[in-house]
């Protein structure tokens, strides 16, 4: 039986980057086909092309034995091919059902010029009912939460009939609950014949959910396994071109004297009445359910939003009533969405490494540009960031990349306590690690660092000790080397 969808021979290039070497790859119809690799490997680039946002430099795609050559996005969901993509990009202030519909609402008749919202409605309900969605159709975009967002991007992408989606890191902000859900999902539209393009560094719902797994590095396509039979460490293998045998470097910080004390820490959509320390040298890890507060703490701690309570440094009582108090008290924050609010993106390396801390190189209200680049150049080097040079656009490297370049932007400001909200989210297992060795340098220097994760393998891995969250509350507290999921599992669910 002929492949659903194939990609011959596809190449690409960038000025000075191979992206793909002459990469071929087949889906069948009714099958989920993962696509895994480094940060860089070349995953992203091969589904642009494919959905006609990077024109191929060679090669060709056949979709139902059919070429075709989409020159945009729009052609390629015109032309049955969607893609979901992890970093969402909606009309927040438009209802669910308009921007399902954005730029082809229905209309009253063939030659209305008028929307009929009541066929725009009829249409967005029985596409949720046939993926089991039971959001409101007339309901703010920016009301729901990422994962209910990403549930209607899912149902924008069926709605074109599609014979072909593309999923990039669809579980990355979701929760365990909300992660099955989507597996139904996709176990319904594998069951209508669609094929399934999946792309995670989780490997556990990879081989989970899949049928075959194709494996990339360095613009290759190194080989595709059978899901059944392929094991984590062969994937591993395969990514990263050498055995990585273990997933979690060897701890050296040791926890010394109280750095931070917060008492009965509250506000409105905040902990309640949080209290806790936290160490020199000490890795704080915060575990618990999406929506039980843990990003807000961070919020609370970094100024971003309104407290009441107690936060003292060394015994010194802070405010930190805005981030600029943070920042000149010590702290530094790394966002949970690297892309909306962690990078500017058409900047280069040289402006995203600097902006943070540009009172150093300026003088007489003049910025001198080589002390940006040497500091660039030295956090390069620091974060052993990959890049082709400091006036590349940050947009064009890995997720990983960027994740240690903002990394290096923070530690320019010298902070005494850093706050990480999800700082491997989307980020390949090569990449992961680099940065957890990172992290646990800056804890043996002496910094403290307080990290939320949704992954309890890494909290468990590079965490001192846990804090649990429920329902706005801390539920209990867990010594790293005494913690187990289930532990975590049970004090998360404490107070629902």
């Amino acid at each position: 039986m002929e492949p659903l969808l194939q990609l011959k021979n596809i190449r690409k290039s960038f000025p000075g980057v191979l992206a793909l070497n002459d990469v071929s790859l087949s889906v069948d119809g009714g099958s989920v086909h993962a696509l895994m690799g480094e940060n860089g490997a070349g995953k992203s680039t091969l589904m642009k092309c494919l959905f006609g946002v990077y024109e191929k430099d060679a090669g060709e795609i056949l979709l139902d034995g059919k070429r075709v050559d989409f020159k945009n996005s729009k052609d390629a969901l015109i032309g049955g091919v969607a893609m979901v993509h992890q970093e969402l990009n909606q009309a927040l202030d438009l209802s669910v059902a308009e921007n399902i519909w954005l730029g082809r609402f229905p209309k009253r008749h063939a030659l209305s010029p008028f929307i009929s919202e009541k066929e725009m409605r009829k249409k967005t309900k029985e596409i949720f009912e046939g993926l089991g969605i039971s959001e409101d159709p007339d309901a703010k975009m920016k009301t729901l939460s990422v994962s209910k967002r990403q549930m209607v991007e899912i149902a924008k992408a069926v709605s074109y009939d599609s014979k072909i989606i593309v999923f990039d890191e669809p579980t990355s902000s979701l929760s365990d609950t909300e992660a099955e859900k989507l597996f139904e999902i996709i176990a319904k539209l594998r069951k209508s014949g669609c094929g399934i393009i999946y792309i995670s560094h989780k490997m556990e719902e990879i081989l989970k959910i899949s049928d075959k797994v194709s494996i990339m590095r360095d613009g290759n396509l190194i080989g595709t396994r059978d899901a059944k039979s392929v094991t984590t460490d062969e994937i591993i293998r395969l990514m990263v071109g050498r055995e990585l045998k273990e997933r979690y470097p060897e701890k050296t910080n040791a926890p010394g004297k109280t750095l931070l004390s917060v008492s009965m820490l509250s506000g409105e959509k905040m902990p309640k009445k949080a209290s806790f320390e936290l160490r020199e040298g000490e890795i704080l890890g915060i575990a618990g359910l999406e929506g039980s507060g843990r990003t807000e703490l961070l919020e609370c701690l970094f100024g971003l939003r309104e407290k009441t309570g107690e936060i003292k440094k060394r015994e010194r009582v802070l405010e930190n009533k805005n981030p600029r108090e943070a920042m000149k008290n010590g702290f530094a924050l790394i966002t949970e969405e690297r892309r909306k609010s962690g990078i500017f993106s058409i900047l280069s390396l040289t402006e995203n490494t600097t902006i943070s801390s540009l009172k150093k190189y300026t003088r007489w209200a003049l910025v001198s540009r080589k002390g940006q680049e040497a500091a660039t150049e030295s956090c390069i080097k620091s974060m052993r960031v990959k890049a082709p040079n400091q006036k590349t656009r940050i947009e064009a490297l890995s997720g990983g990349n960027q994740q240690k370049l903002i990394l290096g932007r923070w530690l320019l400001r010298e902070p005494e306590i850093l706050l990480l909200d999800e700082p491997t989210r989307g980020i390949d297992v090569g990449a992961k690690y680099e940065i957890y060795k990172i992290i646990i340098e800056l804890a043996s220097s002496g910094h403290g660092i307080i990290l939320v994760s949704s992954e309890m393998p890494e909290l468990l891995g590079i965490s001192d000790r846990i804090l649990v969250m429920s329902a706005g509350r801390i539920a209990g507290e867990i010594a790293a080397k005494d913690a187990t999921q289930e532990k975590i599992m049970t004090l998360a669910a404490k107070f629902l």
